[in-house]
């Protein structure tokens, strides 16, 4: 095999204008217009509006490339294009060879007759997405998300880069993906999938390769060989391979494959060798985990169970839904997905959902996912909106499903394939049918539960498959139920029910669940200018997709906190709301370990700067939710459960040990003084949750003042180790009685790190440290701080986003708690 990357310099302009403009690929139009001076940026104040035109005219590419006689000899030259955003023709030295209309698919041409020994020429036209989809939505309309541009279903291309309620309406385009020549003599292995037998403690890794062949003459052999982690070599061949071989790998001694805190994620290297005689034609890498995982779905005392099993365990899933990093495909990279898993590992997710309304994510995202253990439920590509399920539609989407599958199904963390997102719902629930009609419904039914499920069953038997999230049973029937498969719920937040009402809900698995916040003002001035800086000015506006939203968060804050003082302190207490919204419902299910399987709420990430679901913003930066989400979802936790004047205590046991400690309780005054004290020894097996204390104040907190000027505060403590602490409070935060707890922060440096220590003279609710300028990764941070027990947080120095000296870290240091927040 020869590969000739076609990737790196090009130029680019718009097929109307003269002058061309140098560009990157894999890139986008967006950033190389940006790049080129050509465009301001979408993201700044409300350009967005005005870039819109610019996706509704067409683009073209073109670079000149070397070819030697060496690849032209080869026996075929592929022309490989993995990621062409969407409406793409593609011409080789004058010649059309592709014509494409599907970013999720990868492109092959034969161009080997079309090369000549030099330099050759590549040309690639881009037709507008928005024109396309805008003249299709005219001639028959397919709804979808209302916040989109019109007509996204008739294309194949990631819908929420046309708009949805947390991202703007930004389509673009381009070579997004690596373009290659691929040279091949005689044959290439076509596809490697790999499946394992599990006994005792030996696992049997299955390879089955096809082989495609230019001559029938050539006796061909396959080697594989694995490389495991403690450095053995374990090899296997075929002398006579036929189009499809099988070969077996035995593996002594197994290291298992475990999500993150339930154990460590060994990786095999596996390479798959196609030879005639001593020469390697081609090969295949690929990095497995030796694992048995897969959704288990028994009938019970509830109702039918849906809780990922992992070699054996049925664990509590734990994370939130992933949608694409940036709606301008130029700027994404590896170091930023890197940043992001990163950000989930530290705060304690085992699962991770890639949402459907945006695209098979990179293999880098996968491959992370696989070292830091981190399972997948992949959902296929289609979210909120009815689709034309006609011929020319359904071998596109087979031609893309079976890409993306045998791109994706080797990897340990690949958990669970779901055909749409809440596409039953919608039918189910939203009246799609009295408003659309019985053939869209019909198509739907066809699509998703008989043409996908068969498909994907034949790609990857051995993952376990879901016709649509939620989903119950299939057949439009009740597809939210409580007692049966996955559950959205959005009364918290589109309801606008209180925060408690998670408690009300015992869902199988929660795969969705949420409340919107501001980012930072740090985020909110990449994008602003100073008079911009008021959550209902034009600006801010444009940076909330979600109709209501501003509404809703305003109301949110009403229910729970006082008014904020100033606009930086409404973002921040936007951010609480959302957190402690979060922190409520998953403890509740957690508490509820066995009834309940999967708290993910929506959303990890954000597209673009602005108000969402999310817990990391843009640029990474941790919001309050995600420093709350690494205590209430670390392994052992413990929790409360607050009603009136009674408080119950929960230990819950997330890992593979009996954990043993002390559940200790201390009922506070708001200066922090003892009121009431106790403990209990706990012994919890694995895997479980249990009561461990039922309180009652009734006749300590006999009035209202004392209601709102006492808090509990609890931790479980294992030798002289906190493994987890909380307060509760017993009136709403904006009832409680704060005082100025004064707090004073001491820094220390160490050779690899800063540490702060804070005290206070009063109870501090909420305590947020931040850097004025710098971004700091902190081992604690948005936590209760007592009077009676001061708190140490650390910052690592590579966790610094720039080298700082003691002396400006002190500088920049700045301490808020909701003391700070109103007047």
């Amino acid at each position: 095999m020869r590969l000739v990357t076609l990737n790196g310099n090009w130029t680019m302009k718009r097929t109307d204008e003269a002058e061309w403009n140098n560009a990157i690929v894999p890139g986008s139009v967006f950033h190389d217009l940006m790049t080129a001076g050509k465009m301001e940026d979408p993201y700044y104040r409300d350009n967005e509006y005005d870039i819109l035109e610019l996706t509704k005219f067409d683009y073209e590419y073109r670079r000149s490339f070397l070819v030697d006689g060496e690849l032209l000899r080869m026996d075929c030259v592929l022309l490989r294009c993995e990621g062409l955003d969407t409406l793409c023709e593609v011409y080789v030295n004058g010649q059309a060879v592709l014509n494409t209309d599907n970013m999720h698919r990868t492109y092959e041409a034969d161009v080997k007759g079309l090369l000549t020994a030099g330099s050759n020429d590549i040309h690639v036209i881009i037709r507008s997405a928005t024109n396309f989809v805008l003249a299709k939505d005219k001639e028959l309309f397919l709804t979808s998300c209302a916040d989109a541009v019109p007509g996204i279903s008739h294309l194949r291309k990631a819908h929420s880069m046309f708009g949805w309620d947390w991202g703007p309406q930004l389509p673009d385009m381009g070579i997004w993906r690596d373009i290659t020549l691929c040279g091949f003599n005689i044959g290439r292995i076509d596809d490697v999938y790999i499946t394992q037998q599990h006994g005792d403690n030996n696992v049997k890794v299955n390879i089955a390769a096809e082989l495609q062949r230019w001559s029938s003459d050539e006796s061909l052999a396959l080697y594989a060989t694995i490389e495991t982690p403690d450095g053995r070599t374990l090899e296997a061949s075929v002398y006579e391979a036929g189009d499809i071989s099988n070969l077996v790998i035995a593996v002594q001694n197994p290291e298992l494959w475990w999500p993150n805190n339930l154990g460590s994620q060994p990786l095999y290297g596996l390479r798959v060798e196609l030879r005639s005689g001593d020469r390697i034609l081609d090969e295949r890498s690929l990095s497995i985990g030796l694992r048995t995982l897969h959704v288990a779905r028994q009938p019970d005392q509830w109702g039918e169970s849906f809780a990922f099993e992992i070699n054996g365990h049925q664990i509590f899933a734990m994370g939130a839904n992933f949608i694409p990093e940036d709606n301008i495909f130029g700027r994404r990279s590896n170091e930023r997905t890197e940043q992001l898993i990163q950000s989930c590992v530290e705060a304690n997710y085992n699962c991770i959902r890639v949402w459907g309304g945006g695209y098979y994510a990179d293999d880098y995202f996968y491959d992370l996912c696989d070292r830091h253990g981190l399972i997948v439920w992949q959902d296929h590509l289609y979210a909120c909106g009815a689709y034309d399920f006609n011929d020319e539609f359904k071998e596109n989407i087979r031609l893309e499903t079976i890409d993306n599958m045998k791109r994706l199904r080797h990897h340990a963390s690949l958990g669970l394939w779901s055909g749409n997102n809440e596409l039953e719902y919608a039918w189910a629930y939203w009246g799609w049918t009295e408003r659309y009609g019985e053939k869209q419904r019909d198509d739907y039914l066809k699509q998703f539960e008989e043409f996908l499920p068969v498909l994907s069953q034949s790609l990857d038997p051995n993952t376990s498959y879901l016709v649509s999230s939620p989903s119950s049973k299939g057949g439009i029937d009740d597809p939210n139920n409580e007692d049966i498969g996955d559950m959205h719920y959005w009364d918290v937040w589109h309801g606008r029910k209180p925060i408690t009402e998670y408690r009300t809900l015992h869902p199988r698995f929660m795969s969705e669940f949420g409340l919107q916040s501001f980012p930072s003002i740090k985020t909110v001035e990449t994008f602003t200018l100073p008079e911009d800086r008021n959550i209902f000015s034009r600006v801010m506006e444009a940076h909330q997709k979600n109709g209501t939203g501003n509404e809703k968060i305003m109301y949110y804050i009403s229910e729970y906190f006082k008014y904020p003082r100033n606009f930086e302190k409404l973002l921040y207490v936007s951010q609480l709301i959302q957190a402690e919204g979060m922190r409520v419902g998953v403890e509740h299910w957690r508490r509820n370990r066995g009834r309940c399987m999967g708290a993910v709420y929506w959303q990890l990430n954000d597209i673009w700067p602005g108000a969402s679901w999310s817990s990391l913003d843009y640029f990474g930066r941790w919001k309050a939710t995600h420093h709350a989400a690494k205590r209430f979802f670390a392994p052992v936790l413990a929790s409360a459960l607050e009603e009136g004047t009674t408080v119950s205590l929960h230990v819950t046991n997330e890992t593979l040990q009996t954990v043993k400690g002390q559940l200790r309780w201390r009922l506070l005054d708001r200066k922090s003084e003892t009121i009431q004290f106790g403990e209990a020894e706990v012994t919890l097996d694995a895997l479980a949750s249990e009561e461990i204390v039922s309180l009652d104040f009734s006749e300590t907190l006999t009035t209202k003042q004392l209601l709102g000027q006492s808090y509990l505060a609890y931790e479980f403590v294992r030798g002289k180790e906190t493994i987890s602490e909380g307060t509760a409070l017993f009136v709403k935060p904006k009832h409680f009685e704060l005082l100025n707890p004064e707090i004073r922060a001491a820094v220390v440096e160490e050779d690899d790190r800063f540490v702060v220590t804070l005290d206070s003279r009063a109870f501090a609710p909420f305590v947020l440290l931040e850097l004025s300028h710098a971004d700091a990764r902190w081992s604690n941070n948005v936590f209760a701080l007592s009077a009676d027990r001061p708190a140490v947080v650390t910052v690592p120095k590579d966790g610094l986003s720039e080298p700082l000296s003691l002396a400006a870290f002190r500088e920049q240091l700045v301490v808020t708690s909701l003391y700070d927040t109103f007047e």
